[in-house]
């Protein structure tokens, strides 16, 4: 049976499309209370709108600290608490070799793929040991495991998502919260599902062994389970969602 989120309160970063939007679906309709956080308000307020009552908007930079910190206390006072984060939000960023790779992307994508998990599970932590503790699901990826040319500070910023997500883990064990890391392997999104020509999208489902992408509403599945109390011992791991990929 569907684990019953009513009378929690979760946060979803990069809430207003693909993964994000499929995590707040899913938790809205089983009954809990949801800010979808997003750079891109306009679709943040689109989703909340779909999913009802139990949504509210927030605009949010999650690579600007006191961005992500307004935007907990936006939770906790729209909905009086906090239970449930899912720090998902990321950029891919520039695809070039290390040599050639702009420090601004760099930056950039660091301050968003790692920075902005660091942030949210900074200032979420604290807000959920308020009400007894709490669950939360980092955004990594496959490329948490290994690497891929073109892409340093991607690869960089998931693997070290993975290292701080068993950090978390550890110092929060016995406070109630848990901190789990999820992997999502190259997923069926409108990003990649527009922006490839057949032959290119061809040669990226033959990465995978089950012989497709990922739905976003797989990813999804997983990432709500280690929210809900079934996942209860789980703690501080990297669960792939992957078709196989990391399995070659």
């Amino acid at each position: 049976m569907a684990e019953d989120f009513s009378g929690k309160v979760a946060i979803v970063t990069g809430g207003a499309s693909g993964i994000g939007a499929a995590i707040v679906r899913d938790l809205a309709e089983r009954g809990a209370k949801v800010v979808v956080a997003d750079y891109n308000l306009a679709g943040a307020e689109e989703v909340a709108t779909e999913v009802g009552s139990g949504a509210k908007a927030f605009k949010v930079d999650t690579s600007d600290a006191g961005a992500v910190e307004t935007m907990v206390t936006f939770a906790v006072q729209a909905f009086g608490r906090l239970d449930l984060a899912v720090n998902n939000a990321g950029i891919g960023g520039q695809s070039a070799p290390i040599g050639d790779t702009e420090l601004s992307d760099w930056h950039r994508v660091i301050d968003v793929n790692l920075h902005g998990v660091f942030y949210g599970l900074r200032y979420e932590i604290p807000a959920m040991l308020k009400t007894g503790g709490g669950a939360i699901v980092n955004m990594a990826s496959i490329l948490g495991a290994v690497g891929w040319r073109g892409s340093a500070g991607y690869v960089a910023a998931k693997h070290a998502v993975a290292g701080l997500t068993k950090t978390a883990a550890l110092e929060y064990a016995t406070q109630g919260i848990r901190v789990n890391a999820v992997g999502p392997a190259f997923i069926a999104t409108p990003l990649i599902e527009n922006s490839m020509d057949d032959a290119a999208r061809a040669a990226l489902v033959g990465l995978h062994p089950m012989g497709r992408l990922g739905t976003s509403e797989e990813v999804a599945a997983l990432t709500n389970f280690l929210l809900s109390d079934a996942a209860s011992f789980l703690t501080g791991a990297y669960y792939p969602v992957d078709g196989g990929y990391l399995a070659q």
